[in-house]
């Protein structure tokens, strides 16, 4: 008996042993299925991918299309390469080659890529040459979101923000230093000839056993860095002919080799080749419904573009708009006069908090302190002082003075003039005070303070998400118009990625080829 227990107690310890902790791989692991099976059944049913294949079939490419030829080997469909893009910068791949990776490797990339795989110089290059296509394309988007009522434009923010140009401040050259080696490399090269011009004696005699062919090197390196040189050169002094008719360029100015249409811009405190990216947001659901690209760092003419991108791609302008105080310049302010927008644009730095005297008396009288009465064409100072219209300059800037004797006499003379001159306070007018002072004047009411302070949960979200969820904060290619359409890329997959959100939320959904907002 005991003997049998025994035995049964051995068994009932192997059988313990054969246990195991964890789960085995399944078979399929090992061997083949029996059965085919479709490979997208492994993802998820809700995933993502589908929606956004949904969405790009909406999209018109008929306008690239038409580029293609019947002859010769057969391309990839643009729909498809422009869905592999909208898909991999919705999630943050911008890399041609980590595209091309992702579409060998992510099933997501592989259902939106019909199991294709582009070569990376492919997809590379139809983003270089279809920039107009992705401006249509962006404006589509638009259009999907106002359609299934995701954009109102009942309240729209512009704002902008500074984008990496493709090169780096390192190699790029001032206009001095361009005009200097330019002589230098003539200089040089006239030097090389004469001597390659020399008999063939008097090369021996100066060359020795050397076989004279260092010189023709030599004239060929310095010929091509010359070229590079004048090229470079050229096109700062087209630049700045464009930018700034009739003035004359500041040895200082810079050109990158590498984007020649960059241009230097700082961006807290940091100064890199940039471009400066400007997106109106409409309030409903962070939907970019205008975008273009400047060259200029600062947005005091970037009204006028925007207002006219805005038309463009949306048919017609917002009810209410909102704008930081970059935007409050003369010229912004006088383009808005001629639309019915209700314009809300901060006035000072502190935005829409009232100046106080403790803030006054901290440090130098700004013009934005000075009060302009209309009727009078006077400047009010801090301290109820008339600054009085005394001349008109060519360029049309007006020069207001105060009175020496006054202005001496006050006690925040010093905080006010130039005491080294020992001069009275002068300002500087565009001529647009009027327009300046009526929105002063709106800006100190309750109501538009109020409207004002929802313009930072409209735009600057949009930006954070752009450049710190999907970590676009650089361009992949070079030359303005390229740029431009790489932007364009970048605004129509954020609207995609708003639409696709919506859908899985059950806001909108896709009825007959048409998106339409549930419950509306």
């Amino acid at each position: 008996m005991q003997a049998l227990c025994g035995i049964m107690c051995f068994k009932k310890r192997e059988g313990i042993k054969k246990m195991s902790r964890f789960k085995k791989d399944p078979t399929e692991y090992n061997q083949r299925i029996l059965f085919p099976t479709n490979i997208f059944d492994l993802l998820s049913k809700g995933h993502e991918c589908y929606i956004y294949k949904d969405l790009i079939d909406l999209l018109d490419t008929k306008y690239v299309e038409k580029k293609y030829s019947y002859i010769g080997q057969n391309a990839y469909h643009p729909r498809l390469i422009l869905g592999i893009l909208i898909y991999a910068y919705s999630h943050g791949v911008f890399s041609s080659r980590e595209i091309e990776k992702r579409c060998n490797e992510d099933l997501g990339f592989m259902y939106i890529s019909h199991l294709n795989c582009p070569n990376f110089r492919v997809l590379s290059d139809f983003r270089k040459i279809n920039n107009e296509f992705f401006k249509l394309c962006f404006v589509q988007t638009v259009k999907l979101a106002r359609e299934s009522g995701l954009a109102s434009l009942g309240h729209v923010s512009l704002d902008g923000s500074k984008f990496k140009a493709d090169s780096s401040k390192h190699k790029a050259m001032s206009y001095k230093r361009l005009k200097e080696s330019e002589k230098e490399l003539t200089d040089a090269i006239d030097e090389l000839l004469k001597k390659a011009s020399l008999c063939d004696e008097e090369e021996d005699a100066d060359h020795g056993k050397l076989s004279g062919y260092e010189i023709s090197e030599e004239l060929k390196i310095k010929e091509k860095r010359q070229s590079i040189i004048r090229k470079a050169k050229d096109d700062l002094e087209k630049r700045e002919s464009a930018m700034n008719p009739g003035k004359e360029i500041d040895d200082k100015k810079q050109i990158s080799f590498a984007d020649p249409d960059a241009m230097i811009m700082g961006d807290k405190g940091k100064f890199e080749y940039s471009y400066n990216g400007q997106i109106s947001v409409d309030k409903d659901n962070q939907i970019i419904v205008g975008e273009h690209l400047s060259r200029i760092s600062n947005d005091k003419q970037e009204v006028e573009p925007a207002l006219s991108e805005l038309s463009s791609s949306t048919g017609e302008l917002p009810d209410k708009m909102s704008l930081d105080n970059g935007y409050m310049s003369g010229k912004n302010l006088e383009k808005f006069s001629e639309t019915n927008i209700d314009v809300y644009i901060a006035t000072g730095k502190g935005e829409v908090e009232p100046e106080s005297t403790e803030d006054i008396n901290k440090g130098k009288f700004r013009k934005e302190r000075f009060m302009y009465d209309i009727e009078s064409d006077t400047f009010i100072c801090p301290e109820n002082e008339h600054l009085e219209f005394k001349t008109t300059y060519k360029n049309g800037t007006k020069i207001y003075k105060g009175k020496k004797e006054i202005c001496q006499n006050c006690e925040s003379y010093s905080k006010c003039c130039n005491v080294k001159k020992g001069k009275a306070r002068i300002i500087n007018s565009d001529g647009k005070e009027a327009f300046r002072q009526e929105m002063k004047d709106k800006m100190k009411l309750e109501s538009s303070r109020k409207i004002y302070k929802k313009r930072k949960a409209i735009v600057e979200p949009v930006f954070g998400q752009i450049k710190h969820v999907l970590g676009f904060r650089g361009f992949c290619v070079r030359g303005y118009k390229k740029v431009c359409g790489e932007f364009s890329l970048i605004c129509g997959a954020h609207n995609i990625k708003k639409i696709v959100t919506s859908v899985k939320k059950g806001v909108v959904r896709q009825n007959g080829g048409k998106l339409l907002k549930n419950g509306g």
